[in-house]
C-alpha cells in the first residue's frame, strides 16, 4: 500500500517538468538517490525528489554541468561553507557565460561581414563565403 505522499515517476516527471527517461538518466548518475521501490517492483517517490528535479533543470537552464549540478547539490546541504561554494561556482559559470558570449560576438562580427561581402550572385568560385569556408587558416 503506497502513501499518500508517494508519487509514481510519471507523476513527478509531470510535475518536475522532466521526461521519465531523464529522471532514470538522473538516477543512475547520482543526482537523484534511488529511489524507493513498491513490492510490485515500481519507483515510488516523494515530493523533495520533485524539489531536487526543479533544482537540477533549472541549474542546467542557468549552463551547469551534470558535475557541477552534483556539486552545487552537495553544497545546498553544507551549512558552514555551501552558500560561499555556491556563489563561487555561480561566478564561474557566469565568467564563462561571458566568454562564450564574446566568442559567439566575434562569429557573429565574421560572419556579418562574409554575408556584406557576398554578392548573393555569380560563380561559386568567387563566392567571399565560401573562400573563407575553404581556407586553411580560418
Amino acid at each position: 500500500m503506497t502513501t499518500q505522499s508517494s508519487l509514481t515517476i510519471g507523476r513527478i516527471a509531470q510535475s518536475a517538468g522532466v521526461a521519465i527517461d531523464t529522471i532514470r538518466f538522473y538516477e543512475r548518475e547520482g543526482l537523484l538517490p534511488a529511489p524507493r521501490r513498491r513490492p510490485s517492483g515500481y519507483r515510488e517517490y516523494d515530493q523533495a525528489t520533485v524539489s531536487r528535479l526543479r533544482f537540477i533543470r533549472r541549474a542546467k537552464d542557468l549552463g551547469f554541468t551534470l558535475d557541477e549540478i552534483r556539486e552545487l547539490l552537495a553544497l545546498s546541504a553544507d551549512r558552514h561553507v555551501g552558500v560561499e561554494g555556491v556563489r563561487e561556482r555561480a561566478a564561474a559559470r557566469l565568467l564563462a557565460i561571458d566568454e562564450r558570449i564574446a566568442e559567439l560576438q566575434r562569429v557573429r562580427d565574421g560572419l556579418s561581414e562574409l554575408v556584406e561581402a557576398c554578392p548573393g550572385h555569380g560563380a561559386p568560385e568567387d563566392c567571399p563565403i565560401l573562400k573563407a569556408l575553404a581556407e586553411p587558416n580560418t
